[in-house]
């Protein structure tokens, strides 16, 4: 089993050098919302007349500016008012979470349900980074929930690879082996050529270096955190894991017994926060 995953890697290594392998690009509207966000000249206006060309990302950015964790008494209807609560650069992070769903979908059947599987993992995991990251640092919440988004990025292009190697994909034990091996300095590579910022860049393979030392909570140590949390009751691995040993638990200042969805005074929040992107 170890050669053949060894020969799998090696194959789409070497594909992703050659540019036979295609990484995923971000869509259209996330590429010009972000184009929009890092322009010094952009205002709200700018940002509003990208986003309102796309009509279902207009009424989720509406809904996000609903939302109960925005704690707003008024109720929004339009986008610009959506886009003035939130502001530039939570709408640039939140769009490019929601746009980037319309990325987890493939012709075949088996694929499809992998990548749908990946995409739910990486909902909850966002979720639960937007809450952990409001209530224990003072990082941005917009900006760790979209790290929780990508945080498993790099299993796209595997999975592309694997539904043109049908043998593959039958094989589950090779291909989740495959998986676990590259899909994080593949992640890093995705996100390096979405020209995403240093803080964010290296998510896909520093949330699973548990042993990671850094000098104060990042980012990388919320999506830890919470994709820990996230496997808790599972038969998964990670739900193995020994959390006083995961050093993220430390800088975030958590309790690493801690049960994040059954925090009585985070639950309403988690909740929230789980909704945010549906």
């Amino acid at each position: 089993m170890s050669q053949l995953v060894e020969k799998i890697r090696q194959e789409i290594i070497t594909a992703i050098k050659n540019d036979q392998l295609v990484l995923p690009t971000l869509p259209e509207v996330a590429l010009r919302v972000r184009e929009a966000a890092d322009d010094p000249n952009s205002d709200i206006d700018t940002l509003c007349s990208v986003i309102g060309n796309d009509a279902a990302l207009s009424a989720r950015i509406i809904r996000v500016a609903n939302s109960p964790l925005l704690r707003a008494s008024r109720a929004i209807e339009d986008l610009r008012a959506a886009l003035m609560r939130l502001g530039i650069q939570y709408t640039c992070n939140i769009a490019t979470g929601l746009a980037m769903e319309q990325m987890f979908q493939a012709t075949s059947d088996l694929v499809d349900m992998r990548m749908r599987e990946v995409w739910s993992r990486s909902s909850e995991v966002a979720g639960i980074s937007h809450v952990l990251c409001k209530h224990y640092t003072r990082l941005r919440p917009d900006q760790a929930t979209l790290a929780g988004l990508v945080h498993k990025i790099g299993v796209l292009p595997i999975l592309t690879y694997a539904e043109e190697h049908p043998a593959l994909l039958k094989d589950s034990l090779t291909l989740d082996a495959v998986i676990d091996q590259l899909h994080a300095p593949i992640g890093d590579l995705i996100l390096k050529t979405w020209n995403f910022p240093e803080e964010l860049a290296h998510i896909p393979s520093q949330h699973i270096d548990f042993g990671r030392n850094a000098p104060k909570a990042d980012y990388a140590d919320i999506v830890t955190v919470a994709m820990l949390q996230s496997y808790l009751g599972s038969n998964s691995p990670m739900a193995k894991i020994d959390f006083t040993k995961v050093k993220a638990f430390e800088r975030l200042g958590l309790d690493p017994n801690m049960d994040v969805s059954n925090a009585n005074d985070l639950s309403e929040d988690m909740e929230a926060a789980m909704s945010l992107l549906l």
